[in-house]
């Protein structure tokens, strides 16, 4: 990509000195002087010139699509040993795409000492890469973007996906980096377009406002990360045995620039909002963070986790951990119940896939009971401590 200047065609009429937001135009000698450095390739020059003396030429993407890559793959994150339900997700997801494109699905996981591998299997898997040594105990970033792209380049898979938690955000656009293809993150929907048999990737943007459909026609592998609970774990019926492949790494090779010193657990959610059946939120209506105790004490009685809306994240009312929708976790449980929120796009897209939504709000046009399952209108002062009584004399 570069700027070609034909200055034959110059008039020297000004428009691009003008018109230049880096000053790096001048008329010289009734034509335009142009200063490369510093130009970043903008185009407001060659938008403005009615001569046509400057041209961007933009150099056409290089396809890389050899037809050696086949293969639905899915990184099974884990930690301590414990699969993460994300990866089963994306398994059970990535068994319908692999499906569609009359393919494999293979489960990629890398850690040590790892426990309940044979659950990949029963998602969907027909292979399984497994790598279990203490070098990837801890999620130290950089063996891990080595290892998986050591095993892109050796196997060639067509789809890879991946969790969008803290560390699938963190460490797999380092991967699609290395790899040079694109990466759609946080993606609500996936599916295989019909006729080019492309990935299309969806995910929301604008605030939520506007979904965007991406796909990534010139690259492999295709790449998205997924959040937890967009997907619904599915069991195979029928008994389904997935080849557990046990690969080899060079140990001594693996580099790392980082060392994790200590991880420390948030002590504040007594149960994780993405692994509860039920799910407490409170909002903006509970106007002052010593009210977030009524939605404690309701959710205590419940057994239940605690949630909230951002409006109160951003207050201080509650830590980011508890925060559901668009901008923070998307759950997905049997029972969610919104107290004082009024259902901003945002929120919702991080719960409307719940089994079942209650909401009490004092506003019957709150945009929340458009999508709750069950409403009730009144004060959350009264209705909250008067259920949470109830729960607890049952």
């Amino acid at each position: 990509m570069g700027l070609k200047f034909y200055k034959e065609k110059c008039t020297g009429c000004g428009s691009c000195e003008s018109a230049c937001p880096f000053g790096l135009i001048s008329i010289v000698d009734d034509k335009a002087s142009i200063k490369m450095e510093g130009c970043n390739l903008c185009g407001a020059c060659q938008d403005t010139c009615a001569a046509e003396a400057i041209k961007i030429e933009k150099e056409m993407a290089q396809t890389l699509i050899d037809g050696e890559h086949h293969g639905v793959w899915v990184f099974a994150e884990q930690r301590n040993g414990e699969i993460k339900g994300v990866g089963l997700e994306l398994l059970s997801k990535g068994r319908e795409l692999a499906d569609t494109l009359q393919t494999e699905l293979c489960a990629v996981c890398l850690g040590h000492d790892i426990k309940g591998a044979e659950q990949f299997s029963v998602c969907g898997a027909d292979k399984i890469y497994l790598i279990d040594d203490p070098a990837f105990a801890n999620q130290s970033e950089d063996p891990y973007v080595a290892e998986l792209v050591r095993l892109v380049k050796t196997y060639k898979p067509e789809i890879v996906l991946a969790g969008a938690t803290p560390f699938g955000r963190s460490f797999f656009p380092r991967v699609a980096a290395v790899l040079k293809t694109g990466l759609t993150a946080d993606c609500t929907g996936l599916d295989i377009d019909g006729d080019k048999k492309l990935l299309r990737q969806t995910r929301p943007t604008f605030g939520g406002n506007v979904m965007a459909t991406i796909i990534c026609p010139t690259r492999r592998p295709q790449m998205s990360t997924v959040r937890p609970r967009v997907f619904k774990k599915n069991l195979l019926q029928a008994p389904h045995a997935g080849q557990i492949i046990k690969v080899d790494f060079n140990k001594a090779a693996l580099t790392s620039k980082t060392k994790l010193l200590n991880f420390v657990a948030d002590l504040t959610e007594k149960v994780k909002l993405e692994e509860a059946d039920i799910i407490v939120s409170g909002g903006r209506g509970l106007a002052k963070p010593e009210n977030f105790q009524l939605i404690r004490d309701f959710a205590a009685a419940l057994g239940a986790a605690v949630g909230s809306s951002r409006p109160c994240v951003d207050e201080g009312w509650i830590p980011y951990s508890h925060q559901v929708g668009q901008t923070g976790k998307t759950v997905c449980p049997k029972l969610y119940i919104a107290v004082g929120i009024s259902g901003a796009v945002q929120h919702m897209a991080g719960m409307q896939t719940s089994d079942c939504i209650v909401a009490i709000n004092d506003d019957p046009s709150a945009p929340i009971f458009q999508i709750a399952t069950y409403g009730i209108v009144g004060d959350l002062f009264k209705v909250v401590p008067a259920l949470t009584q109830q729960l607890k004399n049952d």
